[in-house]
This record gives structure tokens, sequence and C-alpha cells, in this order.
């Protein structure tokens, strides 16, 4: 099969900002740092004949792709706590797509991403999105119509303003479409401005005139345990995000290595300083809960501190941990594929991962992550034992 695809991304900031916001940082702190991505299908999905064919021509496209110069006008005004020389930096930035490696095997895909941390930082959620995109383009899946997603977006809307709930936009690296993204972002911007906060999508935030909204993923931790070990990992991890952003950029991911874990590391300094924490895994109320008496415990007023939830959301889960936070923390929803990927086909389960980084001594070293959901955990086999044994996790 030999199919021309058209380009599939349009800007260079048609990315997750916290992507930006750490690749800002380890250019700052981790220049020679290099890093390999696996892509991992966990839904076991199947890919047509061809599917790597044309996942190449879309990723030789985007070396194309640029900052312009009102995408770096819109980055300065509207982030100041990105620096001067980063901006720049990434005025001359170009993906390249030799750092991708793309293989079919029958209905399995292969997709690796290689070289220097600061460079391949910016490729997992395109390329993510590239595959969905893709794979319904490719197997002829029928969505619905451009007036039934709007429909259903608007829905959700009316649902989360009677919620009286503020959420977010999280949906790019599983979204049915860029065209499907661009209808959701349209609807959403339509509504009431309060509930309403903004994109992790920097392209759309620009596009729409809303608030890029991220701050840093699980590799970021990921890294710091390999470079300077499991028990280091979180307390390191925030320490130099601090370094770079001053108190800017304030919530801190919790379960990379378990939530319990990184309370241990989250002393009064980080919960004073970090304005909140984000869920992403595990049960959220049981989250919920901890955070609150962690706050408690440092005697912090929790109603001066907030969660973003954005582990899987939907309306029902969302009316579920409203009714239970309200009055007793601070409380967001950062909400994805149920946005960008509820076209009335089976959403796709797809994750790219940092697997290993080329330390300061020159070693490759594997990387894992231990979620709050065991079945969640990512990373080699005896790398993983190792975690637990060391962080004492028995799950």
């Amino acid at each position: 099969m030999s199919v021309h695809i058209p380009s599939i991304f349009t800007s260079i900031l048609d990315n997750d900002f916290y992507k930006f916001t750490m690749q800002c940082a380890v250019v700052k702190l981790f220049p020679a740092v290099k890093g390999r991505y696996e892509f991992i299908n966990r839904g076991k999905h199947e890919f047509p004949e061809g599917f790597a064919q044309a996942m190449q021509e879309a990723v030789n496209q985007m070396g194309q792709l640029k900052l312009s110069k009102e995408e770096k006008n819109f980055l300065k005004t509207s982030c100041p706590y990105l620096n001067p020389a980063y901006i720049d930096f990434l005025e001359g930035y170009r993906y390249d797509p030799s750092e991708v490696h793309i293989s079919q095997e029958g209905t399995e895909l292969k997709v690796s991403v290689e070289g220097y941390w600061y460079r391949t930082i910016l490729w997992e959620v395109p390329l993510l999105a590239t595959i969905s995109e893709l794979y319904y383009k490719l197997t002829g899946a029928v969505a619905w119509s451009d007036d039934q997603i709007i429909a259903n977006t608007s829905h959700k809307i009316h649902d989360y303003e009677a919620l009286d709930v503020i959420f977010a936009e999280f949906g790019t690296r599983r979204r049915h479409s860029y065209h499907t993204h661009d209808l959701v972002m349209q609807t959403l911007t339509k509504s009431h401005r309060y509930n309403f906060t903004g994109t992790s999508n920097v392209h759309f935030a620009m596009k729409y005139q809303v608030k890029p909204i991220g701050t840093h993923a699980h590799e970021w931790f990921m890294f710091h345990a390999a470079e300077y070990g499991f028990k280091m990992s979180n307390a390191m991890s925030l320490e130099h995000w601090v370094d770079v952003y001053r108190g800017d950029l304030g919530v801190a991911l919790s379960d990379t290595y378990t939530t319990d874990v990184f309370f241990k590391q989250f002393d009064t300094k980080f919960a004073k300083l970090f304005d909140g924490v984000r869920h992403d895994s595990g049960d959220p109320i049981e989250f919920a809960n901890k955070t609150i008496e962690h706050y408690k415990k440092f005697g912090i007023n929790p109603l001066s501190k907030y969660i973003i939830f954005s582990d899987g959301l939907t309306p029902e889960k969302v009316e579920a941990i409203t009714k239970y936070c309200r009055g007793k923390i601070g409380f967001s929803f950062g909400i994805g594929t149920n946005l960008t990927n509820d076209v009335g086909l089976h959403p796709m389960n797809i994750v790219m991962k940092l697997t290993e980084v080329l330390t300061s001594d020159h070693e490759w070293v594997k990387t894992v992550k231990l979620s709050d959901e065991p079945l969640k955990h990512t990373g080699d086999p005896r790398m993983i034992e190792l975690a637990k044994e060391l962080l004492r996790i028995h799950s």
C-alpha cells in the first residue's frame, strides 16, 4: 500500500507545553545527556500494511517545521518564565527525522527515538498523535460528523459548568486527528471562559488565545533516577525544577515512583513552594485524602493548594471527584482523550516512554516508572524490581 500523507503537523508548537518547559530545563542543566524512547502498544492495536511507510513520510515532513516570528512573540509574551536564550534556541531548532526509527513486521509497529535529550524530548507527543491519526485514516474507521463532535463537546461543557468546576484540555497525544482537536478547541473557547482555563497544546493556546498549561512529565523524574539514584529522584527533580523556574510552573507530578514515596520527599519546603500536585494514576479519592493529610501535617491549609486530576477523566469521574474534594482542597481537571478522541470509535491505548539515558558517567542506564497502578509499571523488569526493593514498594 502506498498512500500520500498530507502534512499532519503545520506548527512546531503543536505539542504539549510540558515538552517545551522540560526542554528549556534540559538545555540549561543537562545539554550533554542522551536519551532513548520506545513506543509501547498497550492496546495491542494491529497496524495495516504500509503503516510504517506512511508514518515515515509524515515524520520526514516534520523536518520542515520551524518557529515563526508570530509564535516566538507569543512565547515571549505568554510565557515569561521561558528564558530568552531558550526561545532563541527553539527558533533555530528543527526536528531531525534521522533520530526516529520506524519499522513494521506484519501488524506490529516499532518506533524508537535516540539522540541528545534536549533534542529528542520534543518527539514523543507528535509521534503518538501521528500514530493515532494515521491509524484511523488507514484503517478506514468512520468517526462521527463534525456536528456530532461539536454537540458532544458542548454537552460535556454543560456538565462541567453545572458542576462549577475548572478544567483544561490535555488531549494532544491520543487525539483522533488534528481536525477533531481543532473542532473541540473551537467549541471549548466559545464556552464560558471561567470554567475552561486553557490547553496543554501550545499551538492551540496561541490560535485560540488561551493559556498554555503544563509543567513536567514522568521522564523528568525518570532521568533523575538514572542519574542520581531512585532514592534521590523526587527531591533532585524538584530542586532542579526550582533552580530553573524559581517558583513558576509550580505543579509537581507525584506518581513516577508511587505517591507514597513522593510524599516522603515532598517536605515542608516543597509543600509550601509548589502550588499543588498532579494526579495521574491510581484511585483519585485515595490520592486526594493522602494529599490533604500531607498538607495538614505541615500546618498548610489544603484549600490554599490544589490538585490537578488528569487520569482518564470522564464527566462521571469528574463529578465523583468534585463531590469529594469540594470544600477540602483546591482542584481542577486536565481532560484528554475524552475530549479529543470521543468520536464514536475506540480510542487508542498507546504511550511512548523514555527507556534509557546516557548519564554523566557515559553509561546507558535503563529507566523505569512505578505508577500507583502496578499494571502501568514500565521499564526493564529487573530494574523495576530493583527500584521496588530500594524504595520499599511492596505492590
